[in-house]
């Protein structure tokens, strides 16, 4: 008798897309979380020369960002936010 979580995959989180904005990132959350689904952010490290003007970074399980995906472009449609999908496999810092 095997498990039942040994189908399961793990550590396939993608970093969907960078946020620019408190208010953006604010709206986005609310939006993910009515709809259930879970995320979790990236803080970037500041570096002093950094041209990069990333806020955070969203992250979320692959299996749902298609749906994410949709509810974000919808949300920054709405409100005329600007974020950059970049969906590429996070890296796990922990492991």
């Amino acid at each position: 008798m095997q498990p039942l979580y040994t189908a399961l995959k793990v550590n396939n989180e993608i970093e969907l897309c960078d946020i620019y904005t408190e208010e953006s990132k604010t709206a986005i959350e609310k939006a993910l979380l009515k709809n259930r689904i879970s995320y979790f952010l990236k803080w970037p490290k500041k570096k002093f020369f950094s041209r990069r003007k990333c806020f955070c970074t969203l992250c979320i399980n692959d299996n749902s960002k298609d749906i994410a995906e949709e509810i974000i472009n919808k949300v920054c449609e709405e409100n005329n936010f600007q974020v950059r999908f970049m969906m590429k496999k996070a890296e796990n810092e922990y492991l």
